[in-house]
């Protein structure tokens, strides 16, 4: 029996390394931008403002990514008309808001049906014309950035009210407590006193949904066991759920230590926990998997490979609406250059994260690590002062190794 456990422990190690691949190199990224930034005396990466600024900066690349991975899953098909997608919902939902005085959730609710209905234009296109989603994308990022100039008129809209900006870019305690908020800017014990708050409440949330997280994937495990279904081995299964306990509580300890959580941040959690339910856990999500693996053999299943297409490109035109809304209160403004070049972030977050350029291979999670990995080279690149054209070669070729390793690894498995 120790015989038998002796020799299983090294295949279980290799199969920890390489179901956690994507985490350890984020880690090792991570390190190394450390020991640079001290060595250069640019302060550092893990100071609790820093760490606040990537989860605000890449909010909208973490939506869309969710998104996008569906539309990868479908056979490596994407969608290029996102970032003018969110130009044209952020400029509606500004109009409605600051020159027309809408009531907020009113805008709210017409921004997210407008971002809907683009996303049905294309997916009617590409699901029942068959037209191929780049072309049909493409046209649509001219198209919906043409209209958004035009509603803007060339102008930038601003400011946005506060009550809109408590929904998208405020912090949990300081919503629920304006009164003390308002004291802690001029008022030293008020800001101490909001700062233990913020630190108490941002632990217990992070405990509960750790506790929440590992009592899920327990269950599921043994759900997936019950029915026969292959699981991971236990030792990844363990090692996994350590790293992303101990990656919550640290991120969270620093988040307490800033001004709490991010309101963005609990959307960002309802976001990525619904889709990763339903890709890996529902019979619809399955099913792009299937048309990304063989579409024709899905649909000889009786697949309605069609409906599932449009709803992929319908779903990325709502996350588009929802990615807008945080962009303008992010920026408290919505300008005629808003969204120019996120489709691209999105699409080089869902491939570094995992995601097949074939399609049929993806997590949400993986695209998150991916999303994640992008925020860190920016935000690391910039601390260290590396100019921008440099950056986007940087992010380039991160892309372009993503792609090959995923050949290659294809290329592998079929010899």
């Amino acid at each position: 029996m120790s015989d038998t456990l002796i020799k299983k422990e090294p295949l279980n190690l290799r199969k920890v390394l390489k179901e956690n691949t994507m985490l350890l190199v984020l880690a090792a990224v991570m390190i190394l931008f450390e020991i640079f930034i001290r060595a250069t005396d640019n302060g550092s990466l893990f100071v609790p403002a820093n760490v606040n600024n990537i989860i605000l900066q890449n909010s909208y690349v973490l939506i869309l990514a969710a998104g996008m991975l569906l539309c990868i899953l479908t056979g490596g098909n994407i969608d290029l008309s996102v970032g003018s997608v969110i130009c044209l919902v952020g400029a509606i939902a500004a109009t409605l808001i600051v020159n027309l005085h809408c009531n907020i959730y009113l805008a709210i609710l017409i921004s997210l049906i407008i971002g809907t209905a683009i996303g049905a234009w294309h997916g009617a296109f590409i699901a029942y014309l068959h037209i191929p989603p780049f072309i049909t994308t493409l046209s649509g990022m001219l198209l919906w950035r043409g209209v958004a100039l035009i509603v803007l008129d060339g102008m930038t809209i601003s400011p946005l009210p506060q009550p809109y900006l408590n929904l998208f870019s405020s912090y949990i305690p300081e919503v629920f407590l304006p009164e003390l908020s308002k004291q802690a800017l001029t008022d030293t014990a008020a800001k101490a006193q909001l700062q233990g708050i913020s630190l108490k409440v941002t632990m217990i949330v992070a405990i509960l949904i750790c506790v929440a997280m590992i009592c899920f994937q327990i269950v599921s495990r043994k759900r997936k066991e019950h029915k026969g279904y292959a699981v991971q081995g236990r030792v990844a299964f363990i090692a996994r759920l350590v790293i992303i306990t101990v990656a919550v509580l640290v991120v969270s300890w620093l988040l307490g230590h800033h001004h709490g959580i991010p309101t963005v941040l609990v959307l960002l959690a309802v976001v990525i926990a619904c889709y990763t339910y339903y890709t890996q856990n529902t019979v619809p999500g399955r099913y792009l998997y299937a048309i990304g693996g063989n579409a024709k053999a899905a649909k000889l299943s009786g697949v309605n490979t069609d409906n599932v297409m449009m709803f992929a490109y319908t779903n990325m035109g709502f996350l588009s609406a929802v990615a807008a809304l945080v962009c303008i209160a992010r920026f408290n403004s919505a300008a005629p250059t808003a969204g120019q070049s996120y489709e691209m972030d999105a699409i080089g977050s869902c491939f570094i994260g995992g995601a097949s350029a074939y399609g049929g291979t993806g997590t949400v999670g993986g695209a998150v690590i991916g999303a994640i990995f992008m925020g860190v080279l920016n935000n690391g690149m910039s601390i260290l002062g590396v100019d921008s054209n440099w950056q986007q070669a940087v992010k380039g070729f991160v892309l372009l190794l993503a792609v090959i390793f995923d050949v290659v690894s294809k290329q592998r498995k079929s010899r």
